[in-house]
């Protein structure tokens, strides 16, 4: 309830999503913490040969973490569990929308007896945010959230004295491919989960749907229904217990603040403006709070604002394509590469469309499929770096190789 009242999220969210994949996240690294090792080198060349190497995994140090208002507690998780499991304390930024969860998640900290000074939870707003980016005492930066954040921060720690290391998980314009075979039902299903979730609000939303024309219209007509359709309404109101709105679909809430809600209209505007064709959407939802009606346009151009841009909200873009070449190079074009989706009765098919899309993640005939295992991250102007997974364990630990003599022994 802390994270509806933060957030705005739907409640059925909060409890069937955010929070299990929370404790997930945390259970999953905690598995880990004993079971870094390091590795036997046996060196063969001219000088080392007969030495005995071996190399060791270490905490890279203190780490300044800062998390978006998108999803506080399960950002939270991403950034403590691997930074914990491999030793290194940390100065968690939260985002002045959503300092809630942080706070609470701090005070079970303190209670379950971590040592002073491991976990250090500090809100504030961006000046804060720029004060932790900057700070010399860090070894390491973790940054989610804009891409021209992520720029900041990158050149802020070129600047510093250790050269900080940073990881960036960034923004995103995800594409979703859905091709002539495509079972519709599972195509619209998969389409409108990957963009509403979260109001929209989520870094690898399926905001670029890129429909075979021989089911363009059929798809259009679907997914309009279903926005149509869709209840939204406060997080915490009876319709949002469930996760499909009972019977109703995904429940929707409001963008997190004024400030979001004011750039989707003006995005939604943009599009109308270019020429789009809204086809469910795109006003105001009742006459207060930051609601958003579910949108749908569709005549996309590639060269549409609301085609190129993260519009952070419920906003879907629907474009037409002939052929399978086509459709990669479209979906390529972009800065881009956080995440992708294929929707297709043709796994081989599906599969060596997948493996030329230039992106971290690409799901195939589902969306935002997460699990603590499963390494997250972007190409491109998406980020630097994976989270989650054992690869999310790396940017945390520096390797050292140790050599040592035969002689002296």
């Amino acid at each position: 309830m802390l994270e509806v009242l933060d957030n705005g999220k739907p409640y059925a969210e909060a409890i069937n999503l955010d929070l299990p994949l929370s404790i997930q996240c945390y259970r999953y690294y905690a598995g880990w913490a004993d079971k870094i090792s390091g590795s036997v080198i046996n060196p063969s060349g001219p000088v080392a040969k007969g030495n005995f190497g071996y190399l060791e995994r270490e905490a890279v140090g203190v780490v300044g973490q800062i998390i978006p208002w998108n999803f506080p507690l399960l950002m939270q998780a991403w950034k403590l569990g691997p930074a914990l499991a491999t030793g290194c304390a940390v100065v968690l930024k939260t985002a002045p929308q959503t300092p809630l969860t942080a706070n609470r998640v701090g005070e079970l900290i303190v209670e379950a007896g971590f040592p002073a000074g491991a976990v250090n939870i500090l809100p504030g707003d961006d000046d804060t945010g720029k004060i932790v980016a900057g700070h010399e005492g860090f070894d390491k930066i973790a940054f989610t959230g804009s891409t021209g954040v992520g720029r900041k921060i990158m050149e802020s720690a070129a600047k510093s004295d250790n050269l900080q290391r940073v990881t960036l998980e960034l923004g995103g314009k995800s594409a979703l491919i859905i091709d002539e075979s495509a079972d519709m039902d599972l195509a619209v299903n998969t389409a409108g989960l990957g963009l509403w979730l979260n109001q929209g609000q989520c870094c690898c939303a399926s905001s670029r749907i890129f429909v075979h024309e021989s089911r363009y219209d059929e798809f259009c007509l679907r997914i309009a229904e279903v926005a149509k359709a869709k209840p939204v309404g406060a997080g915490y109101g009876e319709d949002h217990k469930t996760l499909d709105g009972n019977g109703k679909g995904w429940p929707q809430g409001p963008q997190v603040s004024q400030e979001q809600f004011d750039s989707v209209s003006g995005l939604i505007a943009k599009g109308v403006e270019q020429g789009a064709k809204l086809m469910a959407g795109g006003s105001r939802f009742g006459d207060k709070g930051y609601f958003i009606e579910p949108t749908v346009f569709t005549d996309c151009k590639d060269d549409m604002t609301i085609v190129k841009e993260e519009i952070f909200g419920p906003v879907m873009s629907v474009l037409k394509y002939k052929d399978t070449e086509e459709v990669i190079k479209r979906a390529n074009a972009s800065n881009y590469g956080l995440a992708a989706s294929i929707v297709s009765k043709d796994f081989n098919k599906a599969r060596n469309i997948a493996k030329r899309l230039r992106a971290g993640t690409v799901w195939i005939n589902c969306y935002d499929t997460f699990d603590a295992a499963l390494p997250f991250g972007g190409f491109k102007a998406s980020g630097i770096g994976r989270e989650l997974g054992e690869a999310g364990l790396s940017a945390y630990t520096e390797s050292k190789t140790m050599v040592v003599g035969q002689s002296g022994f």
